[in-house]
């Protein structure tokens, strides 16, 4: 979309956020059947590495990082089957004897000092018998049995590089990859990372979302879209009651568009993105425009209960009103320039707030003073 030759920017759904601000949390999750590997190959080496070479993102890190090597085996459970085993036994048996297990506590009492000191006694291969790889698979998993077999015989044996973490979110296995921003909003750099996502073969085993301050301000857009539909149902009870009409109210209500077309030039013009506290400042323009519109509708009515015609009563009553609808705008629009200006220290959490008012309510009161006259004529038939 272009406008008197310059293209529109897309609204954006935070302010740039400065180097001291974070994007948060990329969550990772596993549901299992995937490799440490593979897990530490996605998370680290495409997530990670992916996001690190994108604009306005430095510090990228992940909590998943090279692990130290551990032995792993793997059970054959047919053959353990047609020996009479289970899993669970070799483990056991394997684990006992590796680890070691407490047979029993020697007792050490000192007769003359009146002390009593218990001590563990574990049972356990010596350490030649387990220091290396080829003596654990020479261990024997049935010592019951007339025939030993050894642990090669039902298992592999493999040296793997573990985790160095396992967290869980939601019992779920998970991997956080986290960065910080510089010169970018928390939108933008949310679609930037979604689009590099989607971009990853991902196996149907693994899920990612995007947390942190994204997932806030998620939040916090819900709730101010609740507080905005809130406060105009509010409004319109409000009006509805005083009125005592259904119909008025609504024309009324009309105000408040127009002054979105105000709020959403004034950022364009400015290159303000729209942001929670611009939110904030449309949320409070719902109360306040509609004041311009109930003066003059109200006095519509006044003028139409005394038998005047309905476009004479229109032309007179904006005549009438214009005064003191352009002073009550004028009032608060000069009230709240100090703010727009961005004097002070944390201004640039005041300004869009102000610049959303001032620019809504300007744009509500020039308009309301043509199109509402004009909503009204074409919604009331009666003469």
């Amino acid at each position: 979309m272009v406008a008197q030759g310059r293209q529109l920017p897309p609204l954006r759904r935070d302010q740039p956020v400065k180097r001291t601000q974070t994007l948060g949390d990329l969550l990772l999750f596993s549901r299992g059947g995937i490799s440490n590997f593979y897990f530490f190959k996605l998370s680290r080496i495409q997530v990670r590495d992916r996001i690190a070479v994108l604009d306005g993102f430095y510090d990228v890190e992940t909590n998943i990082r090279s692990g130290n090597p551990e032995v792993r085996i793997t059970y054959d459970r047919q053959r353990l089957a047609e020996l009479g085993l289970t899993p669970y036994q070799v483990a056991s048996l394997i684990r006992t004897k590796v680890r070691g297990d407490v047979a029993t506590t020697f007792r050490d009492e000192n007769i003359m000092a009146g002390e009593e000191r218990r001590v563990d006694v574990r049972v356990q291969v010596t350490e030649d018998d387990k220091a290396h790889i080829g003596s654990l698979r020479r261990m024997i998993v049935n010592p019951d049995q007339a025939v030993p077999v050894q642990l090669s015989a039902v298992a592999t044996i493999d040296v793997v590089e573990g985790p160095s973490e396992i967290r869980r979110i939601a019992q779920q296995r998970a991997a956080v990859v986290s960065a910080n921003l510089d010169g970018i909003d928390l939108g933008t750099a949310t679609e930037m990372i979604n689009a590099e996502l989607r971009s990853i073969d991902w196996p149907p085993e693994m899920s990612y979302f995007v947390g942190g301050q994204n997932a806030e301000m998620e939040t916090s857009l819900q709730s101010l879209f609740f507080a905005l539909a809130l406060a105009v149902f509010l409004v319109y009870v409000v009006m509805a009651s005083q009125f005592e009409s259904f119909l008025h109210p609504f024309i009324i209500m009309f105000s408040i568009p127009l002054a979105l077309v105000g709020v959403i030039l004034a950022l364009w013009a400015i290159q303000v993105p729209l942001s929670v506290i611009v939110f904030l400042g449309i949320i409070v323009l719902a109360g306040i425009v509609v004041n311009n519109a109930i003066v003059l509708v109200d006095y519509v009515n006044q003028l139409r209960r005394t038998g005047m015609e309905k476009t004479e009563a229109l032309v007179r009553a904006g005549e009438i009103r214009l005064r003191p609808i352009l002073m009550t705008t004028l009032t608060t629009v000069l009230g709240l320039t100090p703010m727009a200006l961005g004097l002070g220290e944390g201004a640039e959490i005041r300004t869009p707030m102000a610049i959303a008012v001032i620019a809504g309510l300007t744009s509500s009161t020039l308009l309301t003073l043509i199109v509402i006259p004009t909503f009204y004529s074409l919604v009331d038939r009666r003469t």
